[in-house]
């Protein structure tokens, strides 16, 4: 069984051991802003999802994790599903994300719905691809 719910201060230790790529304090904002979702299979904790706003007004996927031992179970699709109706009930008509072009995750996002919008080289690293979708 599945459940996704808002993450909670709670929940602090437990994501932030995991990701690397977000600042403690903004770890934290996020969580009280209601923009880390969090997946259980089981009962056990599987993965997350994180947002923000892109421009202020379009919600952006920021991150996307799942534990190696739950991918390729449809549990990302469940989680990004989840989020997409999570933004469709607060007023948004498309949604944002991004992967590096050297990653799996393209052809996930691509599978999904999502479309290339363009990308770019940020600071000399691998292309970063950014994809968009009609909700």
């Amino acid at each position: 069984m599945t459940t996704i719910r808002f993450a909670e201060l709670a929940d602090m230790a437990m994501l932030q051991s995991r990701d690397c790529h977000i600042k403690k304090t903004i770890l934290e904002k996020a969580i009280t802003d209601k923009q880390v979702f969090i997946l259980f299979s089981d009962g056990d904790f599987a993965g997350w999802l994180r947002w923000n706003l892109f421009w202020d007004e379009i919600p952006f996927m920021n991150m996307l994790y799942l534990l190696p031992e739950y991918r390729g179970l449809g549990l990302g699709t469940q989680l990004v599903s989840f989020w997409e109706h999570e933004m469709a009930g607060l007023g948004y008509d498309k949604v944002m994300t991004s992967s590096q072009a050297n990653e799996c995750a393209q052809h996930f996002y691509r599978k999904l719905g999502y479309q290339d919008a363009g990308g770019f080289f940020p600071f000399c690293n691998v292309f970063e691809i950014i994809f968009t979708k009609e909700l």
